[in-house]
């Protein structure tokens, strides 16, 4: 029903939602029992959802041998410990589902936000939009048979594409270096902020510090018979490969 709501008057369901996003509040309450209650209200989905993934994992990962606190008394313990600063915050996750045209703002149609449930389009492209470095999954559906392809975009490297990279480039592929692949980063040479993919096509192994070097003014590319073209801050080129003789 609330998804019919929304996509019925995707415009009324918009203004309702900033609306209430402006009514935005917390509010402590005293219980029956001495406890008291601290409820957050009207709160933007999206924020609780990520809220309450970080909650969970903090939660679980407390759970020990010898843990005598039940699961909803770990989350509690670790609302209050963050709130008040006393746990090392870790990144939370927020899974939502939105179409092509929708994010392209062609389509007003509602998104889904698991956890919660349906929310309007403005949501969801404002989610996309704070999410560059964020994993995405993707999926192709056929209007006939379902499902036709699935993927995902990462800015890590899987362990199959890491092993194919080392095999590839053995070595650093700076100018001169002899670090193991093994023991060096794995590079986008189309840097991940201008869109390149996480493909072994695009990375390559630098050791840490010709990572850091590129901030000086190097910058290099792969070329079409397999090696790589540095650039110096000078203007100076150089041609290098990693690969075994």
């Amino acid at each position: 029903l609330r998804r019919l709501c929304i996509d019925q008057d995707p415009d009324t369901a918009r203004d309702r939602y900033h609306h209430a996003t402006d009514q935005r509040r917390v509010v402590m309450e005293p219980s029956v029992d001495g406890t008291a209650h601290l409820l957050g209200l009207d709160l933007p989905p999206e924020r609780v959802a990520e809220a309450t993934d970080r909650i969970n994992s903090l939660a679980i990962a407390l759970r020990r041998d010898g843990e005598t606190r039940s699961i909803d008394q770990l989350r509690a313990d670790v609302f209050l410990d963050l709130l008040t600063g006393t746990k090392a915050a870790t990144a939370g996750t927020i899974d939502i589902r939105v179409d092509l045209p929708t994010l392209a703002e062609l389509s007003e149609a509602s998104g889904d936000l698991a956890g919660y449930g349906p929310v309007v389009a403005d949501l969801m492209r404002q989610v996309a939009h704070q999410s560059t470095s964020a994993e995405w999954r993707f999926t192709v559906t056929d209007p006939e048979t379902g499902v036709a392809h699935t993927g995902i975009t990462r800015r890590r490297p899987t362990r199959s594409q890491r092993r194919t990279v080392q095999s590839r480039d053995t070595t650093c592929v700076f100018p001169g270096c002899r670090m193991p692949a093994t023991q060096s980063d794995l590079d986008h040479t189309t840097r991940w902020t201008d869109g390149g993919p996480t493909h072994q096509e695009n990375l390559a192994p630098l050791c840490r510090h010709h990572h850091r070097i590129k901030e000086s003014g190097w910058t290099y590319a792969p070329t079409s018979d397999g090696h790589y073209q540095w650039i110096s801050g000078l203007g100076h080129t150089y041609t290098t490969s990693g690969r075994s003789p």
